[in-house]
């Protein structure tokens, strides 16, 4: 064996002198693979005697143990990998080998080598990678690194990259392994010996940074495991290292990714850390965080996640370091006062996350009661004083621009409901119910959601209110969930709630009032004690915007049989204690009505729930409601003898008993199936004779024939006999009906031509008798007129030969014979003697054209005539309901007439204007009517309409479905709807039209002045913002070519007022922020916008690709837009038109957004854009001087007022006031100022020389006369030209008088 050894060390030696005396001192060359191994067979058998050997053999060569580092660093550098592996190997042992000279083999050259090579060596034998690592951790004990600073930063970052090379190749079992090692060298680099703890203790923790901000990996756990127990471990004995740890959470955060993901990483192991920390560094971690929401948005960002899961995450967040710590001084408080700020921060991204993180915090803290009443303290609900409520938050936030924000807003006032208790703000309840309907879907749920926890936490009389108004209209959604989740929040919140009240009343045992004089309130208050909450929920379900939703989800829950007897029961029973305590009080019965609202809700739920409701219970209040009706026109049900001063009034009461009547008459021909035969024979014969009488309400007169219609079908043996019996007392109302008619008709006539001829007038008292009878005539035939319409829809079929000339005589009464008209007395007409007979005419005539297509053809542009010159407006209103139903009947012979209809757009009367926008609506969305002609612009104008109704309706109709059903249509007419607002006919679209000066004075928005400018500008922005990108850079084009080029070339008349507004418009739009497109170089400002609104990873890429093309665009369009300002401006200033300020305030505008594209524009012309340089600079001077001279002004004003050293302090303020309200002038209008300031005060001094006399003017002061620089003879003079120069052109100051 010793022989063996002995040749290996002699042929090594002959390798090594070789290797040796060839060496190059710039280049060596490295060992080969027989010398390395022959190496490492000799150093792998651990001799002493061997190694003394081998250095007496290389000392006789004159070569020493570190001759030997050369190569081998060498090969660790550059050789292949297993031969550098090997080489490293080879070098750690012969370090390691018993009695080597540690010192002289070690170096940082080679051992940046050795690390070097091991960064190469991962991915390669794992078995020698582990053995080299394994020799590492050995030679670490043996040498210093203290005196090698860059040897041990590059030892860390080594290690560290192994670990996240490692994890790339997945090791499995031999990752931990190799992670013990790591772990290992980790700790021996942290001993003194190796240099200053805390020092490296930074290079170890700056290292491990990245590991630990990456995503879920091997790597990051081995990095967070070494910090929270061996690093912290370490601290406690150290200072340095536990002051390292203690900053370690503020240094993540610095390096703390913005996308969600890598932060949420962040943020989990920054939390990790600090609860592995002393109380006190949490406390100062604590405090750091609330300064970062104070700083940079990405810090801000993080600032708000880290205050959420501090909050969770620590004990005790509002009790300080000394338990006498005030509530202000916690750092609790402190941090949820900092996410409070956060909510309303410049960043939509941050104030949705500091929203949401707030809603899960006071979800959290919600669960304990000493933090929830200490969260009160917060918000705002205490003593404690707070600089902003969230009250004010939500006011603001839940109508923010962004739709993540009023998303977040909803979610918070959600969780702040059981909170909030009774202090809800009114404005941030109707918010609430403003975002019910917003365009987005998960906006709407979240409305919904923080509506409904309102109702179901408490029962304030403005939730259910609100509630009402907002989520049953919902059951219209076109999200089928939404419908759903509004079916069953109605199920659970009102009609639950009505059953288990009706279900736990109780009746009366005897009157509940000592005092004899009991008032109707008094009982109706009793009632609502009885049924909390109960009334104010029924009343407000019957109200006209509440009922048609309501009945609407009723008929869907009973589709699903979804709807419960005890529902129809508790109505029952919560009627019958209604009746009951107004008895047992020896109240009136005739003066008692149901709760309202009861009936109508009654008369929903029986269409399912038949078999639930009583017939003697109906049967009761019919004869109760038959016996006192009403006669006639509304008049009070009950004797004079019981009417008391306080009550709301005859005609409130009338209508009360006549709207239960028609909802008891729905409620029986609900449940007409199941009432017995003789019973429902006896009813439809006294229905019949009621409408045999004409003396009801219309509602009634409805109520009762349909009930009379279901009573027939449902008794019926089979569906002939059914529609032949409905034929047969149809035509029976129809000839009385027609004879109450003509007979009204010839008592008008008679009495007018009686009247005419009598010289003198008869007698009052025999006229008197006449008008009486004719008013009751009158009456009836209004009755019969309706009810022949009733008639008519039922019976289409019907025979209306006899009525419809009665009708056209009654329509056409006001267009007389012209030959009658000589004919001496007065022609009065139906339409002034009896206006709602008229009116009801036409609606009965529009119900049988309905029917009769032949008699429509004839008559509707009759209809149309009447809409345009009736100065009635419930016939208005009544006409376009006719016409839109119409429009859906016969549409080809209605299409023509659509451009008289949106006349009716700009009618006086609101309620006209409203219903016009609603039914035009429908039928565009219904495609009855198409978006062609004046149509969509004169749609334009409901934006500004001066109904508040109106103008949402207007909102939600551009915003959410146009902007999907016709998303061209705004872009398309965009530049023709500049035209036509402004009522000029110089565009080629707009002089084409065919419509009348009129009409289009109608349909604009004429003048200069500043309200019609907003009102126009309102309705341009609305466009915009429902425009794609790239129409965007269409319109702007569009704008440039076909009105500042007309312009420019003439074509558009600038002498012309309307030309000069639309001018102005267009500058206007193209300077607005609508129409520019943000560029692709977003800040980390939004990147909350991002991830909240875009979760797809491949739309960053389309977005990128389209910011390309879009950055193209622009260039290309700017190139074609710049020539055109700089022509249109020359035409302006050499017309002196005032239009120039406009333009160059646009043009400012322009070459802000566009600086690059415009920069390699005017690249070529240096000389054009120093002009546009200097044009600029000189119109921003103007404005600056403009505002200062307005602020010294408001200084001079305000000073009066004051003592001079007030008046310093408060002008100075003022001033700054003023400018810092546009900071992008400010230096300018502080030159200026600065300017107006001195010579204001010039003009002071000057009047308190002359002790408040005005200073003469300069012309009538004597002035020494100059003389020439030259005189007669031509001699020069001494004096040098550039004084008499000065002096020619000194300023001289003017007196205020001058002024």
């Amino acid at each position: 064996m010793e022989e063996e050894e002995e040749t290996t060390v002699c042929a090594l030696i002959t390798d090594l002198e070789e290797t040796l005396n060839t060496q190059n001192q710039s280049h060596p060359l490295p060992f080969t693979l027989p010398t390395l191994r022959n190496l490492q067979s000799l150093l792998d058998s651990n001799d002493p005697k061997i190694l003394s050997q081998l250095l007496s053999n290389l000392s006789s060569k004159s070569f020493s143990l570190s001759s030997l580092l050369p190569p081998l660093t060498s090969a660790m550098d550059s050789a292949p990998t297993h031969l550098s592996l090997l080489s490293s190997k080879i070098y750690l042992s012969l370090i390691l080998f018993p009695n080597s000279p540690v010192f002289s083999l070690f170096n940082p050259i080679s051992f940046l080598a050795l690390l070097r090579s091991l960064r190469l060596a991962v991915f390669f034998d794992a078995r020698v990678f582990l053995c080299v690592i394994e020799r590492l951790v050995c030679v670490l004990d043996l040498i210093h690194l203290n005196r090698f600073p860059d040897s041990l930063k590059s030892l860390v970052q080594t290690i560290v990259e192994i670990l996240v090379l490692a994890t790339d190749r997945e090791m499995g079992e031999g990752f931990e392994i190799l992670a013990g090692l790591c772990s290992k060298i980790l700790c021996q680099v942290l001993k003194s010996e190796h240099g200053e703890e805390g020092e490296t203790a930074a290079e170890v923790l700056k290292a491990l940074a990245p590991l630990i901000l990456m995503g879920k990996s091997q790597a990051r756990s081995f990095a967070m495991r070494f910090v929270k127990s061996l690093m912290v471990g370490a601290g406690k004995t150290s200072d340095g290292v536990k002051k390292g740890v203690v900053n370690y959470p503020r240094y993540l955060a610095q390096k703390a990714p913005e996308k969600a993901e890598p932060r949420g990483f962040a943020v989990e192991a920054i939390l990790e850390i600090v609860r592995v920390m002393d109380v006190e560094d949490q406390f100062g971690f604590a405090e750091y965080v609330v300064k970062m929401t104070q700083g940079k948005a990405n810090l801000r960002l993080l600032g708000v996640d880290l205050i959420l899961k501090l909050m969770m995450l620590l004990k005790d967040p509002f009790i300080g370091m000394d338990l006498d710590c005030k509530l202000q001084d916690s750092w609790g408080f402190k941090c949820m006062e900092a996410l409070i700020q956060r909510c309303s921060d410049s960043s939509s991204g941050i104030r949705a996350r500091a929203l949401s993180n707030l809603a899960q915090l006071v979800g959290f803290l919600s669960s304990d009661d000493k933090n929830r009443d200490v969260l009160k303290e917060v918000i705002g609900f205490g003593e404690v004083e707070v600089e902003v409520g969230v009250n004010d938050i939500l006011r603001k936030r839940c109508m923010d621009e962004k739709a993540n924000v009023r998303k977040a807003a909803l979610v918070l006032v959600t969780k702040l409901t059981a909170i909030l208790g009774g202090n809800f703000d009114g404005v941030v309840l109707k918010t609430l119910g403003m975002a019910c309907s917003d365009p987005l879907v998960s906006i709407r749920k979240a409305a919904i959601s923080a509506l409904s926890e309102a109702f179901r936490t408490f029962s304030d009389e403005s939730v259910i209110i609100e509630w009402l108004h907002s989520v049953p209209r919902l059951i219209a959604d076109n999200e089928s969930s939404i419908q759903e989740e509004c079916e069953t929040l109605f199920l659970e919140l009102v009609l639950d709630r009505i059953s288990r009240a009706g279900s736990e009343g109780t009746m009366p045992n005897q009157s509940t009032f000592s005092d004899s004089k009991v008032k109707a309130k008094d009982i109706e208050r009793e009632i609502g004690l009885l049924f909390p909450g109960i009334m104010v929920l029924l009343k407000e379900i019957c109200n006209g915007e509440v009922a048609p939703w309501v009945k609407k989800i009723c008929t869907s829950l009973g589709k699903k049989k979804r709807l419960k007897p005890k529902m129809a029961i508790a109505l029952q029973n919560i009627i019958k204690i209604s009746e009951s305590y107004w008895a047992s009080n020896s109240m009136p019965i005739e003066k008692w009505t149901a709760p309202p609202g009861a009936w109508f809700l009654l008369s929903e739920v029986s269409t399912y729930l038949s078999k639930a409701v009583d017939w003697e219970f109906l049967h009761h209040h019919w004869q109760l409601l038959d016996k006192y009706r009403a006669v006639g026109e509304l008049k009070s049900p009950c004797p004079k003898e019981y009417m008391h001063e306080d009550e709301d009034g005859i005609e409130s009461s009338s209508v009360a008993w006549a709207s239960d009547r028609v909802f008891l008459l729905q409620t029986i021909s609900n449940v007409s199936v199941e009432l017995p035969p003789e019973p429902a024979a006896e009813l439809a014969h006294n229905l019949l004779i009621r409408i045999e009488e004409f003396n009801m309400h219309s509602t009634e007169v409805n109520a009762h024939v349909k009930a009379l219609r279901t009573l027939c079908k449902r008794k019926a043996l089979d569906a002939n006999e059914a529609e032949s019996l409905v034929t047969k007392w149809v035509q029976q109302l129809l000839s009385k009906a027609s004879r109450i008619l003509e007979k009204c008709i010839e008592g008008d006539s008679k009495i007018n031509k009686r009247d005419a001829f009598f010289t003198p007038p008869r007698s009052a008292s025999r006229k008197g008798k006449r008008a009486a009878a004719l008013s009751r005539l009158l009456s009836e035939a209004v009755t019969a007129v309706y009810s022949i319409g009733v008639l008519v829809i039922i019976c289409p079929t019907a025979d209306t030969s006899t009525i419809i000339p009665l009708l056209h005589t009654i329509i056409t009464s006001g267009n007389s014979d012209p030959k009658l008209s000589k004919l001496p007395g007065p022609q009065v007409s139906l339409k002034q003697t009896a206006p709602s007979l008229y009116i009801q005419a036409w609606l009965t005539m529009g119900k049988i054209c309905l029917a009769d297509e032949e008699l429509a053809k004839r008559y509707i542009p009759l209809f149309v005539q009447e809409l345009e010159k009736s100065d009635c407006a419930a016939l208005r209103n009544n006409l376009v309901v006719m016409m839109a139903d119409f429009c859906i009947r016969y549409t080809a012979l209605v299409d023509c007439y659509i451009s008289k209809i949106t006349k009716c757009l700009r009618d006086p009367c609101e309620l006209v204007r409203r219903q016009t926008f609603i039914l035009l609506s429908r039928l565009l969305q219904r495609d009855y009517v198409k978006w062609r002609g004046v149509l969509f612009l004169r749609f334009l104008l409901s934006l500004v309409d001066e109904s508040e109704k109106i103008r949402q309706l207007a909102d939600f109709l551009f915003g959410n479905i146009l902007k999907v059903k016709a998303p061209l249509l705004a872009y398309n007419s965009f530049v023709e709807a500049i035209f036509v607002l402004n009522d000029c006919d110089a565009h080629n679209g707009h002089c084409g039209s065919k419509s009348s000066q009129t009409e289009n004075r109608l349909f604009s928005i004429r003048g200069n002045n500043e309200d019609s400018r907003a009102k126009r500008m309102h309705i341009y922005v609305s466009l915009l913002k429902q425009m794609a990108p790239e129409h965007l850079l269409a319109t702007f084009a569009k704008l440039c070519a076909e009105i500042l080029a007309a312009a420019s070339d003439g074509m558009l008349k600038l002498e012309d007022v309307r030309g000069q507004s639309v001018l102005q418009d267009a500058f206007q739009i193209l300077a607005c922020k609508e129409i520019r497109i943000p560029s692709g170089r977003g800040s980390h400002t939004d990147a909350g916008d991002e991830e909240e609104e875009s979760v797809d990873g491949g739309a960053s890429t389309a977005a990128a690709k389209r910011g390309a093309i879009t950055q193209a665009v622009k260039k290309g369009l700017i190139q074609n837009t710049i020539p055109i300002f700089i022509e249109l401006k020359r035409l302006l200033e050499s017309k002196n038109s005032p239009l120039t300020g406009s333009l160059m305030e646009c043009l400012r505008i322009i070459l802000k957004d566009y600086k690059n594209e415009i920069d390699e524009i005017l690249v070529a012309d240096k000389q054009l854009q120093k002009e546009l340089i200097y044009d600029m600079q000189k119109h921003e001077t103007s404005k600056a001087k403009s505002a200062a001279a307005g602020v010294v002004a408001s200084m001079q004003n305000h000073s009066s007022f004051l003592s001079p050293g007030a008046c310093k302090t408060a002008g100075g303020t003022k001033a700054q006031d003023n400018l810092s309200e546009n900071p992008q002038s400010e230096s300018r209008v502080a030159s200026a100022m600065a300017d107006a300031v001195a010579e204001a005060r010039v003009r002071s001094v000057l009047r308190e020389v002359n002790r408040g006399i005005a200073t003469p003017p300069l012309s009538s002061i004597s002035r020494p006369k100059l003389k020439p620089n030259q005189d007669s003879t031509g001699a020069r003079t001494d004096r040098p030209p550039h004084v008499l120069e000065s002096l020619r052109r000194r300023q001289s100051f003017y007196s205020d008088d001058e002024n």
